[in-house]
């Protein structure tokens, strides 16, 4: 027997009936043989933590765009935030810790530069639309290469699990989410618990915000600090899970529907943020129509059955803040003669 043989058994005898076994994987879109030393999930998860897309993320941000301090959130810090959320639900509740942990780690490959305020230019310039989601899906079965061939290649599981990381949210509004693993419904809450904490608290070493302005409900049922907050919201989702079923305890939702409430109210369309997101908005508009206009060789990198708006679209979203910003200078800007 195999060490991933083994690792398989130690699955089926400790997770839930309710939990995703790696044995039982939907397989891939081409075949491949098994690793003798990790499970499907495994080696899904190495795949994605090995992209290029993923070191870039250490250089998109998310809502405080380009910021001088070292200590904002980027998309790499809040994709690892929601890896440990995740993983820490999905122990306490005997899923698949390997799943999760390979949806996180991939849940945000697609995004743009300047975080949501790229996604909506892309969305309003290109006619199918952009959704940062499908693109993170589209990066790793396609835009990514591994051992020369096009696509990463995952387990239908991961797969799903990225497409549908956004659409699980709706349980914050007492709904019933769509059809899709424990696994897959644990990372989209996760994703929620993470951005809801750590945008307060870059809004707090912003002075956005100050905790006495913090909802008061809020602060009585999640508590204080960041780490209250985090460990309520995680115990509300593990205590109000039953029969396998995923849900959150009516008390810590209604709480995390409040704090959420205010970022949009409070912090989201503050000045501060608002005037960096116009100006982030017109670069991406514009070099989005610059190279669409002037299309360079990068473009040809991609599948050659794309059309020109779709491979610029894919080269937009995979830049980083700072390069977009240097390319928009280099092209767009007159330079200094001497």
């Amino acid at each position: 027997m195999t060490i991933r043989e083994q690792l398989e058994e130690r699955e089926c005898a400790l997770l839930s009936e309710s939990a995703t076994r790696a044995r039982e994987s939907r397989g891939r879109a081409v075949p491949e043989d098994e690793d003798p030393y990790r499970t499907a999930f495994q080696r899904d998860r190495d795949r994605i933590l090995h992209t290029k897309a993923f070191r870039r993320l250490k250089r998109k941000t998310q809502v405080f765009l380009a910021p001088e301090g070292d200590h904002y959130r980027t998309r790499l810090t809040h994709t690892l935030e929601v890896s440990q959320i995740a993983r820490t639900i999905a122990r306490a509740l005997f899923l698949n810790e390997d799943l999760v942990e390979a949806i996180s780690l991939g849940h945000d490959l697609g995004h743009t530069p300047f975080g949501h305020a790229g996604e909506t230019v892309l969305n309003d310039l290109y006619e199918p639309g952009f959704r940062h989601y499908e693109q993170s899906l589209r990066v790793v079965d396609i835009l990514e290469k591994r051992s020369g061939s096009q696509g990463l290649n995952l387990s239908y599981e991961v797969r799903e699990g990225i497409l549908n990381h956004s659409r699980g949210k709706c349980l914050l509004y007492g709904e019933a989410p769509p059809p899709m693993s424990p696994e897959s419904l644990i990372v989209s809450i996760s994703d929620a618990i993470a951005y809801i904490n750590h945008d307060v608290d870059d809004a707090l070493r912003a002075g956005v915000i100050t905790e006495s302005s913090l909802p008061a409900d809020t602060k009585r049922v999640l508590g204080i600090t960041q780490s209250e907050r985090i460990g309520a919201m995680v115990v509300g989702v593990i205590e109000g899970t039953r029969n396998g079923v995923i849900d959150i305890l009516p008390g810590t939702r209604e709480a995390m529907g409040t704090l959420r409430d205010f970022l949009y109210q409070k912090v989201y369309p503050c000045e501060e943020i608002e005037r960096e997101i116009r100006k982030a908005r017109r670069m991406i508009r514009e070099l989005y129509l610059y190279l669409l206009e002037n299309p360079s060789h990068d473009a040809d990198d991609n599948s050659q059955d794309d059309t020109l708006e779709r491979r610029t679209v894919d080269i937009v979203a995979g830049m980083t803040d700072e390069y977009a910003m240097r390319l928009h200078r280099d092209l767009l800007l007159p330079r200094h003669w001497i």
